[in-house]
């Protein structure tokens, strides 16, 4: 079978990446010896970072000092990039003018923020069992309800209503698009159906957000959870953007400098807005990278149109791999719902004979291809699905072209119609080639 399947409508939307990112050239050793570029189809799991980001964090480094602390002027640097960085986040995820932007390490630490923001006796949160373990188990804090996916959107969104009328609700805590399998949910729908029922909604937008543009008052949802490694920023920051109220009552995320008014031996005079839930010298480069990649991001996007570039992109990318390995017998693809309403670029797939990990060893050694293989931090997801073993999931973005989706289409083909050229073997820390003749210590020394 040629690579070459993708109809001609597709290929100019994928042909070269939308932006250059770090690591673009990277080349790889193979166990043949041979040297390949590297075929990064691993952005859920961690985003390249976006040259322009790094190149901006290089700007702002050498006249930085500490954030809010200190009467020099590269501390006050410091502390207006920060503040300046805080603002672009809020406005380039449509923020309302009183919502908060609270700078976190990740999604995980957004969600587990909230949990503990949430006031007492309010209701339970429900959560769908498509959820991403940072959107699932820092509710269990409270009372927590799952909620089993339907094989459509329409019975899922049916089955979302019935839970949250069965007992107060106090929020409805819900992925913008699967980090399985890319789909996306009808989330203006849902937010309003919560609403109606008196639940405040928080959506996870680890997986939307670095794909399409997200505007959270036009949602008109109450909170937003982001991380900056899925954003190519990959400096160590994210995002809970939302609704201040809760936040300001709720006991301080962390307790210690900066979230304070007052400190005395007899008690403490806590602050309020985002500051209250910040305590430590914040993360200035990772804040001012995630504002950068964000702008850069909404550049994609047609002022006057609104048509995103990024979602014709991974769309065509999207297509050209599920047309390839529907072609190649023995390989399927996973999805949750039979009409969800579109996509993000992700396609999930298992190929019979060959556990996951057994298959992403052999493309990284053999193809120099990166993917994702495993549970997905989506356990009883993958449980639901039958796929308790796992299952394989490549991944696109802005640096990703056709090149390598048809890289990956080959390898897969390879695979199943000759098998892998090197024994490979599960171990304690997964599989791996049983003779290596990688040395990872020197390619990292010379990378």
């Amino acid at each position: 079978m040629s690579t070459t399947f993708a109809a001609e409508s597709t290929v100019d939307a994928a042909r070269r990446p939308l932006l250059d990112v770090l690591g673009a050239d990277l080349h790889v050793p193979l166990l043949s010896g041979e040297s390949v570029r590297y075929v990064n189809l691993d952005y859920a799991a961690t985003a390249p970072a976006l040259r322009t980001v790094a190149d901006r964090v290089a700007e702002v480094l050498p006249i930085a000092g500490s954030v809010h602390r200190g009467a020099g002027l590269p501390s006050q640097a410091a502390s207006a990039l920060y503040e300046s960085a805080r603002a672009a986040i809020g406005r380039a995820v449509g923020a309302r003018a009183d919502d908060h932007v609270v700078i976190v390490r990740n999604t995980t630490d957004a969600t587990n923020l909230l949990a503990r923001a949430l006031p007492a006796d309010t209701g339970d949160v429900v959560t769908l069992d498509v959820e991403h373990h940072a959107n699932a188990l820092p509710w269990r804090i409270a009372g927590h309800r799952w909620v089993e996916h339907a094989p459509t959107v329409e019975q899922t969104v049916s089955r979302l209503d019935e839970a949250l009328t069965a007992r107060p609700t106090a929020l409805l805590a819900i992925t913008g698009a699967s980090n399985v399998t890319g789909e996306l949910l009808p989330l203006r729908r849902i937010v309003a159906l919560a609403h109606a029922r008196g639940a405040r909604v928080l959506v996870d937008a680890a997986q939307l957000a670095p794909h399409r543009r997200i505007d959270l008052a036009a949602l008109d949802a109450d909170y937003l959870a982001l991380s900056g490694h899925k954003l190519y920023a990959p400096y160590g920051a994210g995002a809970l953007v939302g609704r201040a109220d809760w936040l300001d009552v709720a006991a301080p995320y962390l307790a210690g400098g900066g979230a304070v008014l007052d400190v005395r031996t007899d008690g403490t005079a806590w602050a309020t807005g985002p500051r209250r839930h910040e305590a430590g010298t914040p993360n200035l480069a990772g804040t001012v990278a995630l504002a950068a990649a964000l702008e850069a991001l909404a550049r994609l996007e047609d002022p006057v149109t609104g048509v995103d570039r990024r979602a014709e992109h991974e769309e065509a990318l999207r297509r050209r791999v599920e047309v390839g390995l529907d072609a190649i017998p023995g390989v399927r693809r996973v999805s949750v719902w039979s009409d969800a309403p579109g996509a993000i670029g992700v396609v999930a797939f298992a190929v019979d004979g060959y556990a996951p990990g057994h298959v992403g060893a052999y493309l990284s050694a053999e193809h120099g291809i990166g993917v994702r293989d495993g549970r997905f931090c989506a356990h009883p997801l993958l449980a639901r699905l039958g796929l308790d073993g796992g299952a394989l999931r490549a991944s696109f973005g802005v640096g990703s072209c056709a090149e390598d989706a048809d890289r990956l289409v080959a390898a897969i083909e390879g695979l199943v119609a000759h098998g892998p050229a090197h024994d490979y073997a599960c171990g304690p820390d997964g599989w791996a080639p049983v003779h290596e003749t990688r040395d990872l210590a020197r390619w990292i020394a010379d990378a």
